[in-house]
């Protein structure tokens, strides 16, 4: 018997590797993967290097923001890191929105002033 559970222990071990074997192509054939083949794995903007171990934290920026524009050129495509992709797009919802600002400063602006008389009222302490 334990040469049977061995050789199905093998049998599915093989079959994992396959699987991670089929997995990987897959993804080296998306836009992710032809863009990290393509491009050095440096942040675009601010220049942050990665290395096989914190490469998840490396992303693929749409630059016209179509995902379904993938040229295979990768004219569209450009490497960011996380925290520049979120501003990327923080950014690009603001212009395509609007800004919160803008709608702020038609508001009525506060005009009291709580510490106006704080020096006097120091001075008037002592």
């Amino acid at each position: 018997m334990p040469q049977k559970k061995s050789h199905l222990d093998k049998d599915k071990l093989n079959q994992i590797v396959i699987e991670a074997r089929r997995n990987q192509e897959l993804r080296e054939q998306s836009y992710r993967g032809q863009a990290l083949k393509m491009y050095p794995w440096i942040c675009g903007r601010c220049a942050r290097e990665f290395t096989h171990k914190n490469l998840n934290e490396l992303t693929v920026h749409h630059r016209d923001h179509n995902h379904d524009n993938n040229p295979p050129d990768g004219s569209n495509w450009e490497l960011l890191c996380l925290y520049c992709h979120d501003n990327e797009h923080s950014r690009y919802e603001e212009t395509r929105f609007g800004n919160a600002q803008s709608h702020a400063a038609s508001e009525p602006v506060a005009t009291h002033s709580p510490f106006a008389n704080l020096k006097t009222m120091l001075n008037n302490k002592k």
